[in-house]
């Protein structure tokens, strides 16, 4: 047996033992051994290969109180900045307490505190390396200097950029030189409470008290001297915990997980007497993490154990996802997420000693003891058997099927709620007997929905196996027709296991897959029909062909329609609730609505949050005094006609390339929306991505979807290419009488050459270009040959594509005439080019909708081709906002409207 060491974290009154080298552990690492264990000799066997495990682990814990810390620095300053009187008074009435403090008593307590806050970490430090944890005093030293680091950057925040009324709140005159100001954040205490908190001094008692002390005595003699203020110092200590929680979270705590023969010490510590322990496998799924690691024991006398032991390392594993869960879904989502390892442990023996009374064939819980203070172990006795996942499809038997559900009833006729009823949590011993394992998640006490979530996974569990009719009907002949039928509502993915979702999502790429197959091959006899009819057939007119060919391409239509009818399947939740309905057809099968907060709707709380942010940060330095009474309002409300003509001109020129029947005017809400999308995403990826899913959503197939926006976008870029090089043509042929280019336009081909060359002769970006491309116009070439049949669809894209350009380039144009003067303005071809080169930068750049790229873009394009500053910078603002910051509103009304309908 492989046995891998870890790095151990001490604990309060234990031996270094776990320190020793591997083989000559004693028999307890973390803690006294009893004394019959010291008398006796015992070879630890313990079979299979232990995991190879990390030296350091990234606790969520440690992450968690980071937020914390950086959450309450950020009230505290918010205190401090707008709560100025409520800081006066606070500051005034601790100088008034602590002024009548005897002199005597103040100056004891200043230098106790001066002499132990030295003295206090230097004490710790000397007791760890004395038992061998000198990895945990480099932790210290880290955090103490990252600390010292963030605290001279405060000072100088405070001090040059922050508000006054944060500075007051923080320093105070220096009693001994009334010209300075005290330190807003102490340069020596942060760093000695991140050292603190990194080496784990507040976990151990004794040194907890100490350090609480000397925190209390420094802070009392540095108010009543005067040499900081309350608000200060709560400061200093939020900066040094929170970045040792910080630090503990970057390079990892030492993992403690104890091993297996640690395990055999524990055994031996409850009175067992272990011979040899065997790991068992865990299933390979995303939901066994934080289950424990399994062990088979044997012992001296008595029969063999089962064995769990749960760390705090495999309790941080899904820590993320449960708080997600927790948080998007009502309060029966899962277990608490900080969840310690004492009530780990309490729960795991209330539910399985709960169980065991309700009746229900559960493993039998025999002792608990903890390994030390970062693991636990929870000792069974053997049940044996198989997971129903293990069991072939044969040797689930109608028998075994109603034996689970009787299982399911005896709990739940005490309101238990077992919580994961999946396969490898069913267990069948060699008598056929059904057992309920993993009870850890259960819940005691559970209301209707928990139960009822219960009987919808276990439905599922078993119709994956079994099929929805067995799974259905022996759940109805155990628990009954109407119990069955109240659990339709919660049968939606949401409300089962996370392994049980993944299961579901990849039976329907299968399915997906499938129905392509069976496309592809339709389309393929279609061909080749088409083809032996044409050699087959006699030379007629060129009418009577053209007909034949429609007649072709509809039998063509219409046999792939049919394929993919005959190819399409149910999924099994459609299974299920069909089953039961044939059984129950006034069963209620509108689903439950179980978020609390869906994923669109933060999504889109996000959104408008950061489109709010960056309409702020333009507006703010802008003087809308001066602009408002200069401007010519008539040319102001031309640019407003030419912006709102734009979704029309998006419309036809998405629509063009569709030969589908889709709504044009739910078309222009879907560009209307498209206004909202593109500002929390570049503009080319938001509005693909809107545009693909709202003719999915209109009944096109996702890969024509894709298809047809993919050839939009691909004569939308040669349009753009051609009309810049064209218009640039024209405006460097302006001020020139020969038919030579300008210099600027030559400048302009040259960079983009090298630019090409760049990309193509580096294979990191040449491969990923070509992803990108390949991706998006994948079956575009096939799309075009249907949409070349109809030239009037063509027609309508190509010409949407430049009535597009057409408004937007006349809008920029109306918003220059509108602050400035028939002496200032520029012609039509200048105009266009410093759209069309604004607009391929504003798609290219990474923020959203190209806040900044295109605003610096098109000043100073405008600049350039000879309008005046005062004109330049108004009218691109005013563009900006019709194009860009007003439609955000219509936008979003248009989003959710469509969101509702079923469109997007």
């Amino acid at each position: 047996m492989k046995q891998q060491g870890v790095h151990p974290e001490d604990a309060e009154g234990t031996s270094d033992a776990a320190s020793r080298p591997h083989g000559q552990d004693s028999p307890d690492s973390r803690g006294e051994a009893p004394d019959e264990a010291c008398e006796e000799v015992h070879v630890d066997e313990v079979e299979g290969d232990e995991p190879l495990l990390p030296a350091r682990v990234h606790r969520p814990s440690d992450l968690m109180r980071l937020l914390v810390g950086v959450l309450a620095v950020i009230v505290l300053l918010g205190i401090a900045a707008f709560a100025h009187g409520t800081t006066s008074g606070l500051e005034q009435d601790i100088n008034k307490g602590t002024g009548q403090a005897p002199d005597l008593l103040i100056k004891i307590a200043g230098l106790a505190s001066s002499i132990a806050i030295l003295l206090v970490p230097v004490a710790f430090a000397i007791e760890r390396l004395i038992k061998r944890d000198g990895l945990r005093i480099a932790d210290g030293v880290l955090a103490a200097v990252l600390a010292h680091g963030v605290t001279l950057a405060t000072d100088l925040w405070v001090a040059k950029a922050a508000p006054d009324s944060i500075q007051e709140a923080l320093t105070q005159p220096s009693p001994g030189d009334i010209h300075a100001l005290t330190d807003p954040v102490h340069g020596y205490l942060a760093p000695v409470i991140a050292y603190m908190t990194a080496v784990g001094m507040s976990r151990r008692p004794r040194w907890r008290a100490v350090l609480w002390i000397v925190l209390l005595l420094d802070a009392f003699s540095m108010l009543v001297t005067g040499y900081t203020t309350p608000f200060s110092i709560i400061l200093t200590v939020l900066i040094g915990w929170t970045v040792a929680y910080g630090t503990l979270y970057a390079v990892g705590s030492p993992n403690v997980r104890p091993t297996g023969r640690t395990l055999m010490a524990g055994l031996r510590h409850v009175g067992f007497h272990p011979v040899s322990a065997a790991r068992e496998e865990a299933p390979d799924t995303s939901e066994t993490g934080d289950r424990g690691r399994r062990y088979f024991v044997t012992l001296e006398d008595g029969p063999p154990l089962d064995v769990t032991v749960v760390d705090r390392e495999q309790q941080a594993q899904g820590f993320f996802y449960r708080a997600w869960r927790n948080l998007t879904l009502r309060g029966f989502a899962t277990r608490s997420s900080l969840q310690s390892l004492r009530q780990a442990l309490e729960q795991e023996a209330l539910l399985a000693y709960a169980a065991i009374a309700a009746g229900a064939n559960a493993p039998k819980l025999i002792a608990t003891s903890e390994l030390g203070p970062d693991a636990v172990m929870l000792v069974y006795e053997h049940t044996g058997g198989r997971t129903l996942d293990s069991l072939a499809d044969e040797e689930i038997t109608d028998e075994l099927l109603r034996d689970t559900w009787h299982q399911v009833r005896a709990l739940q006729s005490r309101r238990i709620a077992h919580r994961r009823l999946v396969g490898d949590a069913i267990l069948v011993d060699r008598s056929g007997t059904v057992i309920l394992t993993d009870l850890r998640v259960g819940e005691i006490a559970a209301g209707d929905l928990l139960l009822r979530m219960d009987i919808s996974q276990l439905l599922v569990t078993l119709g994956l196996r079994v099929g929805a009719e067995r799974a259905v009907a022996s759940a109805v002949s155990v628990l009954g027709p109407d119990a069955v039928a109240d659990c339709l509502p919660m049968l939606q993915p949401i409300a089962l296991s996370r392994s049980t979702r993944a299961t579901l999502r990849r039976l329907a790429r299968e399915r997906a897959q499938r129905e392509r197959e069976a496309v592809l091959e339709a389309s393929r006899l279609a061909k080749q029909a088409r083809l032996e009819a044409g050699h087959e057939a006699e030379p007629v007119s060129e009418k009577a062909e053209k007909k034949a060919v429609r007649a072709q391409a509809r039998a063509e239509k219409r046999a792939i329609d049919e394929a993919l009818e005959g190819a399409r399947e149910e999924d099994l939740l459609t299974q299920i609730r069909h089953e039961v309905l044939r059984i129950r057809p006034q069963a209620p099968v509108e689903p439950a609505r179980l978020e609390r907060v869906r994923p669109r709707t933060l999504i889109s709380f996000i959104a408008g949050a950061i489109g709010a942010y960056f309409l702020l940060t333009q507006l703010t330095h802008i003087e809308f005094g001066p602009l408002i009474a200069n401007a010519e309002w008539g040319w102001v409300a031309a640019a407003v006609v030419f912006s709102a003509l734009s979704y029309v001109a998006a419309a036809m020129s998405l629509l063009g390339f569709v030969p589908e029947r889709v709504p044009f005017l739910r078309t222009i809400a879907a560009q209307v929306a498209g206004s909202f999308v593109k500002i929390v995403a570049p503009a080319a990826v938001g509005g693909v991505a809107l545009n693909t899913r709202f003719l999915q959503r209109s009944g096109v197939r996702p890969g024509l979807a894709v298809a047809s926006v993919g050839a939009s976008q691909l004569f939308g870029l040669g349009c753009h290419i051609l009309m810049l090089l064209s218009f640039g043509y024209l405006t460097g042929t302006e001020k020139t009488p020969s038919l030579s280019p300008s210099r600027t336009v030559i400048a302009g081909l040259l960079t983009v050459a090298v630019l090409v060359l760049v990309v193509t002769s580096v294979p990191f970006l040449r491969k990923f270009v070509v992803t990108r491309v390949r991706s998006l116009f994948a079956g575009v070439v096939p799309r075009m040959l249907d949409v070349l049949q109809r030239p009037q669809k063509l027609v309508t894209g190509i010409g949407g594509m430049l009535l597009l350009t057409f408004c937007f380039v006349m809008c920029l144009d109306a918003s220059i005439r509108a602050f400035g003067t028939e002496s200032t303005s520029i012609s039509i071809a200048s105009v266009a080019v410093v759209f069309l080169a604004g607009n391929a930068l504003g798609s290219a750049a990474p923020t959203p909708g190209g806040v900044g790229a295109v605003e610096a873009t098109l000043t100073v394009g405008l600049i350039a081709v000879g309008l005046p500053k005062e004109v330049a910078a108004p009218a691109v603002l005013l563009f900006r906002l019709l194009t860009l910051w007003i439609p955000v509103l219509p936008g979003w009304l248009a989003f959710n409207h469509l969101t509702r309908k079923g469109a997007l």
